[in-house]
């Protein structure tokens, strides 16, 4: 063979002759041979049914199995969490979901029947992997409007969550004393807010109307205390431009409470009280309202509450321990106090009224 034969020759070898016949692939012999065994129509990808496996085949398909999830798992981590009960509540552990995480016209999934434990408060409940505190109240980005700059805006928004925590989850409050610190932050030349203040915190029994649960959440420390110094929230912020030219903050946040009897043991009875507020606050600019600069002007506030009490209002939250969670219930109005996708009703017998309406869950 001639030295231009044999460079031919190792040319071919690797790139080919022209002409020459290709080998067909493993799939296009498998594709002639069903052909052949069956001329009919083909079935689709997706509509392929298989066989049952062999013996011999459970190791590679395990392997299979295994690798997909590893897959899944790198690349939709938070859908997988939710796979084995990641979502909204259950157990202990993971990561916080977000504050506004509900979806829209979307109630967190029922949860099994746990009960709450001093060493487990949250268990069984959908806020048990909900924000601990101020955290699962989410505060929107700041843009100029109506009066104020951006900063501006940003500093009331700041301000109005640093209310809903004075009034809501202050250790100090919680135990019944007085909101000092929210009550500093709200303008002191509105007179009917200022009005409501003095007749809800005064020693007289409130009325539905003066009763300070309204704004303030309270229990009596010689008939509950709470577990422990977590309370979770989940809530938003939202803002828009109100009257002559306010900056408008509306408050939509749950807060749950877990409460035990005081004096109770270490096997004591633990009762979740849940409450979601709504506040809505105007930050008036003082050229066109009478205001203190810094404070805010209340324009409405509602309440809806679970295992708080029934009865005529005291001022406080009454959790309904032992006998007391026996009384009767209105069955025909059942209300879901982790569904935070309805408006608040405070006529649904919740907050008013000798009976209570049923709460599917706490």
């Amino acid at each position: 063979m001639s030295d231009e034969e044999w460079e031919r020759f190792l040319r071919e070898s690797v790139e080919g002759a022209a002409g020459a016949p290709v080998e067909p692939s493993a799939r296009a012999r498998e594709a002639e041979r069903r052909l052949r065994e069956n001329p009919g129509h083909p079935e689709g990808r997706r509509t392929h049914t298989p066989a049952r496996p062999r013996r011999g085949t459970g190791r590679y398909a395990a392997g299979l199995v295994a690798a997909a999830a590893l897959l899944a798992v790198a690349l939709f981590p938070q859908e997988v969490v939710g796979w084995f009960g990641g979502g909204d509540g259950g157990g202990r552990g993971g990561t916080p979901s977000a504050a506004g995480a509900e979806g829209a016209g979307e109630a967190p999934g029922a949860e099994a029947a746990l009960r709450p434990t001093l060493a487990d408060p949250f268990r069984g409940s959908p806020a048990a992997r909900w924000a601990d505190g101020a955290a699962g109240i989410e505060v929107p980005a700041a843009r100029a409007t109506g009066w104020m700059d951006a900063a501006g805006v940003e500093r009331a928004l700041r301000r109005s969550r640093d209310f809903l925590v004075a009034a809501g989850l202050d250790p100090r409050v919680l135990r019944g004393e007085r909101p000092a610190k929210a009550i500093a932050l709200l303008n002191p030349h509105q007179k009917d807010v200022q009005d409501y203040l003095r007749a809800a915190l005064s020693p007289a029994a409130p009325t539905p109307e003066t009763d300070p649960l309204l704004l303030f959440s309270r229990f009596r420390p010689e008939q509950a205390r709470l577990v422990g110094d977590v309370v979770k929230t989940r809530g938003r912020l939202t803002y828009r431009e109100g009257r002559r030219g306010a900056v408008e903050v509306t408050a939509d946040v749950t807060f749950v409470y877990p409460v035990t009897p005081a004096g109770g043991g270490s096997d004591a009875e633990v009762v979740r009280t849940i409450v979601r507020r709504e506040v809505v606050m105007s930050w008036d600019d003082p050229s066109e309202v009478v205001t203190r600069p810094g404070t805010l002007s209340l324009v409405s506030y509602a309440l809806d509450m679970t295992n708080g009490g029934c009865a005529a209002p005291t001022g406080f939250f009454v959790p309904p321990f032992g006998a007391a969670r026996e009384r009767p219930v209105d069955e025909s109005r059942r209300v879901d106090p982790y569904d935070r996708t309805r408006p608040i009703d405070t006529g649904d017998g919740i907050t008013t009224g000798e009976d209570c309406a049923t709460a599917t869950r706490s």
